[in-house]
């Protein structure tokens, strides 16, 4: 008994000692400075990728942005531009392979090699099964998986020859737990989470730490963006109301201040808020149970519609109970990440 009480102590000191030296090999780690960086960030218009944007830019980095609207570029691009910060914005469909390469190509011929690429390009369709068309999940996967993957590919060989280079793929709670009504979202999310790892493996050995996201319930603004379908107006009520829940949802602010953190330190993954990590955990012990439960509260959720399957964005879904004080959040961060324009 002595013996095995002494091996204990053994096997739990040296656990204790390859512990201890990989938090000092992650806090070297987290040397890594943004200042001077050349940045691309996708989606990087409004919302998160906005947000992202100005934290890069406050810390010295040279920051791209890309999205498909010129007008929203634009004022992004003034915006953070204000102080003297070298940014350029450039509209492009991220979903076009060569028109991700040409863009690379452009970034780095204007502001230099590219250190940091975050892919965090969205969209996002809520709506019941039955009015959910293939064409939602070619969307969702050309947007989530072979954009990020378009991005990846075109910088990986500048970073492979310099040793270096930090990727960060923004994926979703959906990427770990499948939320009803959100079924092309969470199967694409999914997919990047795979494919995120993935490169994570076989990258590290070169220099090149890829860090996958996985945020719950974010107040960005940007649900007025999303695509809607079935019932419209009570599925965009359900969508725009959990997103201003406070609590329950996390500020875009510290959001992106958690991601560069995690990018820094070269973190494999970070999940974002205190709810979505204990969902996570839970569906990853007891994916059944998990999933169970979710149904219930699909039940709960607005019913499919006989002309559903027409798609409609939140801002043509308001009523009454969106425009509410139940989202003043919603409202606030709208104003504030560049989520609204003249016509929308």
């Amino acid at each position: 008994m002595k013996r095995e009480n002494q091996n204990n102590w053994l096997v739990a000191a040296a656990a204790a000692a390859v512990f201890a030296a990989a938090t000092v090999w992650r806090n070297r780690r987290g040397a890594y400075d943004l200042e001077g960086r050349v940045v691309l960030i996708t989606g990087g218009s409004r919302g998160l990728g906005l947000v992202l944007a100005r934290q890069a830019v406050a810390e010295g980095a040279k920051v791209a942005i890309c999205a498909r609207d010129a007008e929203e570029l634009e004022r992004a691009r003034q915006e953070l531009a204000a102080d003297g910060a070298q940014v350029i914005a450039l509209p492009r469909d991220l979903t076009d392979a060569d028109a991700v390469r040409t863009l690379v190509e452009e970034v780095q011929q204007q502001l230099g090699p590219i250190d940091v690429l975050v892919n965090n390009a969205g969209i996002i369709t809520a709506g019941p099964l039955d009015n959910t068309e293939l064409r939602d999940y070619q969307d969702s996967m050309d947007t989530h998986f072979w954009a990020p993957l378009h991005a990846m590919q075109a910088v990986l060989p500048a970073m492979r020859r310099r040793g270096e280079g930090r990727i960060v793929n923004i994926a979703s709670l959906g990427g770990k737990v499948a939320i009803p009504h959100l079924a092309p979202y969470s199967a694409s999310k999914f997919a990047l989470v795979g494919l995120s790892e993935g490169f994570r493996a076989e990258l590290s050995q070169h220099g090149i730490m890829v860090t996958t996201v996985c945020p719950g319930l974010l107040r960005t603004g940007s649900a007025r963006h999303a695509i809607v379908k079935g019932q419209h107006k009570k599925e965009y009520s359900w969508f725009t109301i959990a997103d201003s829940m406070p609590f329950w949802t996390l500020s875009a602010e510290t959001a992106a201040r958690q991601i560069w953190n995690a990018c820094r330190r070269g973190d494999g993954e970070i999940i974002l808020s205190v709810p979505a990590k204990v969902l996570a955990a839970f569906h990853g012990l007891m994916p059944g149970a998990a999933t169970d439960i979710l149904g219930w509260v699909n039940r709960s959720l607005p019913g499919p519609s006989e002309r559903g399957n027409e798609r409609r964005h939140g801002y043509e879904s308001e009523t009454p109970l969106t425009q509410s004080w139940l989202t003043t959040l919603t409202r606030k961060a709208e104003k504030q990440n560049n989520e609204l324009s003249s016509n929308r």
